[in-house]
């Protein structure tokens, strides 16, 4: 083999190698955009990591089994908001629907958005955990100054009296973490205009 020949191989080669790591970068990047709604949609139907799960109705079978459960609520540090629980806890029969709030202060000087995180404790106890109306749903935004109550209805899985991991817990901890969002989502009434507006520009 000529020494042109070897070179044409060689270059031959370089570009399927290239080809070829470009296409498993390619497959990484949208395996990653791909795991987090995955992930979230696992948590969800399994409760993993504590979880809550959403529900569209009330539990049809309440037990005389009684939970107590606890709030707690958090802020991260660059969001000025004040953020806690109306009340520390409520106690109820699983299957019982119960309501509390917690409430929010904006302590900035303008108006701020925040979004939550949220988990249950024990984590084994999420996939029973069922929200009926949540602040966590939505972003939220709180103009300088202003106060809020943010409802939660929920009620706890009479089933979890079937788990035999979760026999003995009397208790559960509902918590929240909110952060900021720094773009928070626009309405879609807004951004069908913006492209009409700037046509008139």
């Amino acid at each position: 083999m000529s020494t042109g020949e070897s070179t044409q191989t060689l270059s031959r080669s370089n570009r399927k190698v290239a080809i070829a790591c470009v296409g498993v970068f390619a497959m990484m990047v949208g395996a990653a955009y791909a795991a987090v709604p995955l992930y979230n949609l696992f948590c969800r139907v399994t409760g993993f990591g504590g979880t809550t799960q959403v529900a569209d109705a009330e539990s049809d079978m309440i037990i005389d089994r009684m939970i107590t459960v606890r709030f707690d609520g958090n802020v991260n540090h660059a969001l000025p908001w004040k953020f806690r629980p109306v009340q520390r806890s409520v106690t109820l029969k699983m299957g019982e629907t119960a309501q509390l709030a917690y409430e929010a202060t904006n302590t900035g000087t303008g108006p701020t958005f925040g979004t939550s995180t949220f988990n249950v404790s024990p984590p084994t106890a999420g996939i029973y955990f069922n929200k009926l109306e949540c602040f966590c749903f939505t972003e939220q935004k709180l103009e300088a100054g202003e106060h809020v109550e943010m409802p939660v209805v929920f009620f706890v899985d009479p089933d979890m009296d079937n788990d035999p991991e979760l026999k003995s817990v009397k208790e559960i901890t509902l918590s929240y973490t909110f952060f900021p969002v720094e773009q928070p989502e626009r309405p879609v009434a807004a951004r069908a205009d913006k492209p009409a507006a700037e046509t008139n520009l």
